[in-house]
C-alpha cells in the first residue's frame, strides 16, 4: 500500500527515470512513474498474507504486524545508520519491539505501556557503552525508532482483540486503501497544486481532495455495514483517517528527506522497504484503536 496523498510521481523530482536491469532500458512505470505490475503484485501478496491470518484465526493477525514491525523496524535502523551515521539500539529495539506487540494480547494497555517503558530504559542503559560522543542522538533516535514503529503498530495489533476484531481490522485497512486510491487517481489526473513542495513536491491538494472524498465514502460504508455504527460515525472515521495517513507519509518524507535516502529500504519491488508501505498505516492504526474504541466500546 502506498501513501495515500496522491503522488504525482513516486521519488523526488530529482530522480531520473526508473531503469530496469537489462542494459539500462526504462522498467515499465505509469503515468505516475511506479512500477505498477509489480507494485499491484507485492500489493495483492500482503493483503492476501492479512486477510489469510483473519479468516484463519484473527489473533494470528498479531502475529503478521510482529512480523512486519520486525522488518520495518530493521529498515529504519539501517537508513538512519546509513543517512546520518546514527547508532540506533538495535537488539534491545527489535526485541522489546517484539514484547509490545506481542504483550498487546494478553495485557492491552498496560502491557504495551510496560513492555515500551522497559525498552526505553534497556536503551538507555545500552548506549552507556559508547561513551559520551552522541549519546542523546542516539538514545533520542532509539526511543524515536522504539515509539515510531512498534509502538504505533501495536494499536493495530489491539484492534483485532475484540469479537467484531476481524471487521475492526477490515476497516482500518479498507479506509487506508480507499485513501491511497482515491488520492492517487486523483492526484495523476488532476494534481497541479502541491501540498508540501519543500517536504515532498508531487504532493498535492487535488490529490488530498481525491483521498478525503473516497475516505470518507469508504468510512460511512465501513461503520454501517461492517460494524453497525453511525453514518456519521463513519465519515468522522474517514476524514480522521485520510488526515493521519497523509500526515504519516508527509513525516517519513521529512525523514528520508533528512538522511538523504530514496526509500527506507529495497524489499518490496515496485515499492521500495516495507517501512515505506507502513509511513501511513502507522499513525492511522493509533487513530483508528482511539475513535472506534470511543464509537463502538467494548
Amino acid at each position: 500500500m502506498a501513501g495515500p496523498v496522491g503522488e504525482l510521481e513516486h521519488g523526488s523530482l530529482e530522480e531520473g527515470p526508473v531503469t530496469s536491469a537489462r542494459a539500462g532500458e526504462p522498467a515499465k512505470t505509469s503515468r505516475a512513474g511506479r512500477n505498477l505490475p509489480a507494485a499491484i503484485g507485492v500489493g495483492l501478496f500482503l493483503g492476501a498474507a492479512v486477510l489469510l491470518s483473519l479468516l484463519l484465526v484473527r489473533q494470528a493477525f498479531i502475529g503478521v504486524v510482529a512480523i512486519a514491525v520486525a522488518v520495518s523496524t530493521w529498515e529504519l535502523i539501517d537508513a538512519l545508520k546509513r543517512g546520518a551515521g546514527i547508532q540506533v539500539a538495535r537488539w534491545p529495539v527489535l526485541l522489546g519491539g517484539q514484547a509490545i506487540v506481542w504483550l498487546s494480547w494478553p495485557f492491552g494497555r498496560a502491557g504495551v505501556l510496560t513492555a515500551f517503558a522497559v525498552t526505553v530504559l534497556v536503551c538507555l542503559l545500552a548506549r552507556l557503552r559508547g561513551g559520551v560522543d552522541g549519546y542523546l542522538r542516539d538514545t533520542s533516535a532509539s526511543v524515536l525508532a522504539l515509539a515510531y514503529v512498534p509502538l504505533f503498530a501495536s494499536f493495530a495489533a489491539m484492534l483485532v482483540l475484540p469479537d467484531d476484531g476481524v471487521q475492526r481490522v477490515v476497516a482500518f485497512l479498507v479506509l487506508v486503501i480507499s485513501s491511497d486510491t482515491g488520492g492517487y487517481i486523483a492526484g495523476v489526473l488532476f494534481g497541479k497544486h502541491p501540498m508540501a513542495p519543500v517536504i515532498s513536491p508531487k504532493k498535492s491538494w487535488e490529490g488530498f481532495a481525491g483521498s478525503m472524498a473516497a475516505g470518507i465514502a469508504a468510512g460511512v460504508l465501513c461503520l454501517t455495514l461492517l460494524l453497525d455504527g453511525q453514518w456519521w460515525h463513519g465519515a468522522l472515521f474517514g476524514g480522521a483517517l485520510v488526515a493521519t495517513a497523509t500526515l504519516g507519509d508527509l513525516l517519513e518524507s521529512v525523514m528520508k528527506r533528512d538522511l538523504g535516502v530514496k526509500d527506507m529500504g529495497t524489499l518490496l519491488p515496485g515499492h521500495g522497504g516495507l517501512m515505506d508501505r507502513m509511513d501511513s498505516l502507522l499513525p492511522s492504526a493509533v487513530v483508528s484503536w482511539l475513535l472506534l474504541s470511543l464509537f463502538l466500546p467494548v
